[in-house]
């Protein structure tokens, strides 16, 4: 039998994504903009810059899984890098948001340095939270479970980041487009990410150990890696939901600033004060709290129909009501905001299941081939994340600059139409490739059983 996981440690758990997402969610949605807006980079500059720093950061993901594995400390493998790296996440995201009074060589150079370190550091924290829920329980629904309160929380927590993040702005700078607003705004959300990854660490405790304790090896490791049949097809159909999720995030603040431009907000108080809250913002934190509602739904329909079935119905659902999003005129803001939260919901869904389906792949390697890399394979979830970010990301500022997108200017019938496919079409072909992979996943539940079975009793008699 295994330690029941407590209502406490779920939460604490879910505190880690939390603060990841926050700065994740903030980048998604304005990191484009910032330097296209206020950073004062041209889209393709960014995109270049997107697609060579994240590549890297892609490739350094499985390092630090590796490293993670081979940890040895009296907090565990993975626990400790919550608590050495929450204070380098933070100042390194502040110095992201920062505009140096450079020309634009200088810019551009600075913007590759603190994006590229911002990048790593998240690694470095990120793969072993990622790698902690292969350890807290052995139990495939007790981490379905863990998963779900990872996801709510890092959804609430994304939700809290765009909920604030205009308000602060313009708080502190007076509008949108200030370098003051967004630099004071990014220390609030460096302090906050720093304390729930502390919250993160003193609330969570590593179970699973590995049923052999020979030494790390390195190349066996990874040919193991490589024979994960599961892993594959997860690292492909992360890619495609990554970056379904990127371009529709990256292109939403244009698609209001420069398509649906005439829309009113509505007014919030927050600090004592009155601010209004832009259409931007409505349609963000209504996708936030749509996804939290899909969280929530997706344990309860995993546990009925499996978590493959559910992935592929959530995934070719959110396809679908893209591509009718494609249609909406600028004066359908009605439509776009609840298209928004059923496409959202869809969203919401997949990313608990295909967190947790990572760490059935982790039993299944442990299952076929007698050894245990909790972190190696893990570093594939955040992999899949970055390379799907990667193409979406470095995609949108292309298509921007390919549709002829000019900063603060009204713009073309051309880049307005291009925007909208940013909204629609292009994140819904990714959506279906998402589903072309999952269609293969090998480990249903009844096979998963069987291996948890298996895996229990050779942990009980090693």
């Amino acid at each position: 039998m295994h330690d029941k996981v407590s209502l406490k440690e779920k939460v604490g758990y879910g505190l880690g994504d939390a603060a990841s997402s926050m700065f994740w969610k903030i980048f998604s949605m304005y990191l484009l903009f910032f330097y296209t807006d206020v950073f004062g980079l041209a889209p393709a500059v960014v995109g270049t810059m997107f697609l060579v720093t994240r590549i890297w950061d892609s490739c350094f993901d499985p390092i630090v899984g590796i490293i993670a594995d081979r940890t040895k400390s009296r907090w565990g493998k993975f626990r400790p890098y919550l608590l050495w790296v929450a204070i380098p996440f933070g100042v390194i995201g502040v110095l992201t948001f920062y505009t140096p009074d450079f020309d634009e060589k200088g810019k551009i150079i600075y913007a590759y340095i603190t994006y590229s370190l911002m990048m790593m550091v998240y690694s470095m924290i990120n793969v072993p939270y990622a790698s902690l829920l292969g350890v807290i329980s052995p139990d495939r629904k007790e981490r379905t479970t863990l998963s779900s309160y990872r996801m709510v929380f890092a959804f609430a927590g994304s939700l809290l980041a765009l909920w604030l993040l205009e308000p602060l702005v313009l708080y502190f700078g007076g509008n949108l487009n200030s370098k003051t607003g967004w630099l004071m705004t990014s220390i609030i959300f460096g302090c906050i990410t720093t304390l729930f990854f502390w919250g993160c660490f003193f609330l969570t405790k590593e179970r699973v150990q590995p049923i052999s304790e020979e030494k790390n090896n390195l190349k066996a490791d990874i040919s193991d890696l490589f024979k994960n049949r599961p892993w594959w097809i997860l690292l492909g159909a992360g890619i495609g939901a990554l970056i379904f999720n990127s371009i529709r995030d990256g292109a939403a603040v244009y698609y209001f600033k420069y398509y649906v431009s005439n829309a009113t907000g509505i007014s919030l108080e927050l600090f004592g004060q009155s601010f209004n809250m832009t259409p931007t913002s409505l349609y963000l934190v209504l996708g936030q709290a749509a996804n939290i509602i899909g969280v929530i739904a997706a344990t309860p329909i995993a546990n009925r129909i499996g978590k493959k079935k559910t992935f592929l119905g959530a995934t070719a659902l959110a396809a679908l009501l893209s591509c009718i999003f494609f249609w909406f005129g600028k004066e359908d803001v009605a439509l776009i905001m609840i298209f928004q939260v059923l496409i959202s919901i869809c969203a919401g869904c997949i990313f608990p299941l295909i967190w947790s389906m990572y760490a059935d792949s982790a039993d299944y390697s442990e299952w076929k081939r007698g050894r245990r890399a909790t972190g190696l394979v893990f570093s594939a979830s955040s992999m899949s994340q970055k390379f799907g970010w990667t193409i979406g990301g470095a995609a949108t500022g292309w298509l921007l600059g390919y549709y002829g997108f000019q900063a603060n200017v009204v713009q073309t019938a051309t880049t307005q139409t291009g925007i909208q496919l940013m909204l629609s079409l292009l994140p819904a072909a990714a959506a279906i490739i998402s589903v072309l992979f999952i269609f293969f996943y090998p480990l249903t539940e009844e096979k998963l059983q069987i291996i948890e079975n298996d895996l229990n009793t050779k942990r009980k008699l090693s």
